[in-house]
């Protein structure tokens, strides 16, 4: 059986993926956020402080991260637990680490194949900026600019084949 990232290398790329990830990423937020994400007219470069990433093994190999700022981050957290915005606390982590989760696993779902032979890490939350990540992708990231609210949020998929 050849794996997702053997059958797109036919083609030479993933990017007919990046409206599964855009789609993938709508579903979760409006079925766990109740929030309609949109698309930016103009990018604001905003530093994205809150990282969350779900590593994929298997017939894919790679890396979903959902990037936003510590606000975007509170807000989800509040939707997502019925919690007044001034009341969440560490509980940001969790919240941004599980829509993470359920991206990666809504998106796997969507690519033909891919829905059994690709399993999906816990979580990782990392806050702060100052930050390089580094993969073995050896291609360019696909990636996602959405608004949540009125935050940037930065959906990015790395393949490594």
């Amino acid at each position: 059986m050849k794996s997702a990232s053997a059958m797109m290398a036919a083609s030479g790329t993933h990017e007919n993926w990046i409206p599964l990830i855009d789609t993938a990423a709508r579903e979760v937020f409006e079925l766990m956020l109740s929030s309609q994400l949109t698309v930016p007219t103009a990018f604001e470069e905003k530093p994205l402080d809150v990282t969350a990433m779900v590593g994929l093994a298997g017939q894919l190999c790679g890396v979903l991260s959902v990037r936003c700022t510590g606000k975007a981050a509170a807000m989800m957290a509040s939707k997502m637990l019925a919690m007044d915005l001034d009341k969440v606390g560490p509980e940001i982590s969790d919240a941004l680490g599980e829509v993470c989760n359920m991206v990666a696993g809504n998106f796997k779902n969507k690519v033909a194949g891919l829905s059994e032979g690709c399993m999906l890490s816990p979580p990782t939350v990392v806050t702060g900026s100052d930050y390089n990540l580094h993969s073995m992708s050896d291609s360019p990231a696909l990636e996602v600019r959405l608004l949540f609210e009125g935050m940037p949020v930065n959906i990015s998929l790395q393949i490594h084949s």
